[in-house]
């Protein structure tokens, strides 16, 4: 709900960047119209995926905390969510694909998680759930979970914060977590 974005918003607030959101004039003469741009990259992962596995990471309870997460990603995602569980104390498994570009799995694994390599992105989804069963670890989905959604969705918020005048959000989908969160904001 809205109010789940709202929340989200106050729940990552100082732990991820308020990204600037500027009209780019380039882009604006080419397409015949006022558009602005969001920059996410300048995260400290480069990626808005760390507003989500943040919101997530946050509403664990102290044994799921302690126990730790489990997750599958072949890159963003994964890095969002080793550097936050890093920074929250939180042990972190991460399900990479086979063919996974080294520098994705370097930087995850620069941010403490452990690393396990397995098949394709979709065989990782399964080995994940499976294996976040059997050592009892949480799993946190790229995109599949209500607070992941949420998270993501904080991008609207501060876009419109910084241009109310935006008519239309043209958003990119892979798994639809951001897509479903812009939406709901």
């Amino acid at each position: 709900t809205p109010s789940d974005v709202t929340a989200a918003a106050a729940a990552i607030r100082g732990s991820v960047i308020v990204t600037e959101c500027d009209q780019s004039r380039t882009l604006s003469e080419i397409c015949g119209c006022n558009l602005w741009l969001k920059f996410e990259n300048l995260q400290f992962t480069s990626t808005f995926k760390e507003r989500g596995a943040l919101n997530r990471l946050l509403a664990l309870s102290p044994d799921e905390r302690q126990r730790g997460v489990i997750a599958m990603s072949a890159g963003n995602h994964a890095q969002g969510v080793a550097y936050h569980a890093n920074r929250l104390g939180i042990p972190a498994t991460i399900v990479m694909p086979v063919g996974t570009p080294m520098v994705k799995i370097e930087n995850t694994r620069r941010h403490g998680a452990e690393i396990i390599i397995s098949g394709t992105l979709e065989e990782c989804g399964e080995f994940a759930i499976a294996h976040g069963k059997v050592k009892n670890l949480t799993m946190i989905h790229p995109y599949d979970d209500p607070l992941i959604i949420a998270g993501q969705g904080t991008i609207a918020l501060e876009m419109l914060a910084s241009a109310p005048q935006l008519d239309t959000l043209v958003v990119p989908i892979g798994g639809g977590g951001l897509i479903s969160g812009i939406a709901v904001a």
